[in-house]
């Protein structure tokens, strides 16, 4: 497995842009999918999405006969990541059927602080005193959202809580495969793992959508495999801990958007859990950046 893992490149120029750019396009799927659920099961609703991310995942090997870029160097990392994201989804999808969109995004960014569990756990990295206060710091900030004992207090914020568990996975397992595969490989596994993993559970809450919500689930699934695509590019370019701190400028955009077509406003606590949440993310990255100079 290791001898797998290719060296990457530094280039934050090029990974930065890259990494917005799939953040407010995830912010526009996430906002459709929250308008999917209202009518859809959440499974259905990601289903949806796969079937034109399979599609759309399979045209560049169509275009160009490599139909053997197929067989991926890392099999068994490009399907676990491929159930770690679709897992994700379906979760988050959950979560945002019951929360406000801005108050789900804002748990779905404990991710930093669980990727730093993950790369002790699975990595096998060290960890000071000063990540582990950024962790606990990143915990309270979504304590402040979901704000447990009290009447604001709803049991669906553990949906987006174990959809970033499933999300930091997935970039730990991105971040582990290296430049072993082509960018677009590792999207047409992880669209084909997902589809295949959606179609053994979808006959149990399936319902026929109308045709406005097959057009909306396919215009979900297109902007979601380009942000997907974005993502990966990204973090071939740049380490995660120079893009972890820009990851929180999806906090703005799917903030408008709760607002504008949902009504969802944040309230107080929601926006100082998530100053909270981003404070510890940068810090957190901050140090991991440190630590690699040091290196």
């Amino acid at each position: 497995m290791a001898g797998q893992t290719t060296t990457l490149r530094d280039e934050p120029m090029r990974g930065i842009p890259l990494m917005l750019g799939s953040l407010a396009l995830f912010s526009v799927s996430d906002a459709l999918a929250k308008y999917l659920g209202q009518g859809l099961a959440a499974v259905e609703v990601a289903w949806l999405r796969y079937l034109a991310f399979v599609a759309l995942a399979a045209i560049p090997f169509l275009r160009r006969g490599g139909l053997a870029r197929l067989r991926p160097r890392a099999p068994r990392l490009q399907v676990l990541r491929g159930l770690a994201i679709v897992g994700s989804g379906v979760l988050f999808i959950t979560g945002l059927q019951h929360l406000p969109l801005a108050e789900a995004t804002a748990i779905n960014f404990v991710s930093p602080a669980i990727v730093t569990l993950l790369s002790v756990l699975v990595l096998g990295e060290q960890v000071g005193w000063r990540r582990w206060t950024a962790i606990g710091v990143g915990i309270l900030g979504m304590l402040i959202i979901v704000r447990p004992g009290t009447d604001a207090f709803t049991w669906a914020a553990i949906f987006p809580l174990l959809s970033c568990s499933c999300w930091a996975a997935a970039l730990i397992i991105t971040r582990r495969m290296g430049a072993a595969d082509p960018p677009e490989t590792t999207l047409f596994w992880t669209a084909v793992t997902g589809f295949a993993a959606l179609n053994l559970v979808l006959p149990f809450s399936f319902q026929w959508p109308s045709p406005a919500q097959v057009g909306l689930g396919l215009l979900m699934g297109l902007v979601a495999t380009t942000a997907q695509f974005l993502v990966v590019l990204a973090y071939r370019a740049t380490p995660a801990s120079v893009l972890a701190p820009f990851t929180y400028c999806q906090l703005i955009t799917s903030g408008l958007l709760g607002a504008v077509f949902f009504g969802g406003v944040p309230d107080l606590w929601t926006l100082v859990g998530a100053a909270v949440i981003a404070a510890s993310g940068i810090y957190t990255a901050h140090r991991e950046r440190v630590r690699a100079r040091r290196r």
